[in-house]
């Protein structure tokens, strides 16, 4: 998909949102969801999304729900950072297919990032076990100020 185009209401985000599909989630309020990549990059990778947008991409989005987006992002950042203690963290939003973006909602990736791990494959790669990703999730939420 290109940068352009009409927003998919089916698409995966949108349904979590809506409920109709499961996730692990790690923390919400009026503006946005953060929940576990079920295809994680590495241990802790952590996906927000904005509340009641439209938006497919960054370019799409208003710039007031990208600033609180963005807030949120910062924050749900460093719960990951307090529960895991990872050597770096890569935030990461990708914008059209071109550019690696799989699900056309607007979202924001936290990846945590250990010095002596690979970084898994964007999009590709095993399914997480949701045990695990509740674990996880739990982790982080508990860490969120």
């Amino acid at each position: 998909m290109s940068l352009d185009g009409t927003y998919d209401s089916a698409n995966i985000f949108a349904k979590i949102l809506r409920g109709e599909a499961p996730c692990a989630k790690v923390w919400e309020d009026d503006h946005v969801l953060a929940f576990m990549d079920v295809f994680p990059q590495s241990r802790g990778h952590t996906l927000v999304i904005p509340k009641g947008s439209t938006a497919r991409n960054l370019l799409e989005e208003t710039p007031e729900r990208l600033a609180a987006l963005m807030v949120r992002v910062q924050k749900v950042a460093q719960a990951v950072r307090a529960a895991l203690n990872p050597d770096g963290v890569v935030i990461t939003q990708f914008n059209g297919a071109p550019a690696g973006q799989t699900v056309f909602h607007l979202h924001v990736h936290i990846i945590p990032r250990w010095a002596d791990q690979p970084l898994g494959r964007h999009g590709g790669g095993q399914m997480a076990d949701m045990a695990e990703l509740q674990d996880l999730a739990a982790r982080i939420s508990a860490r969120i100020e």
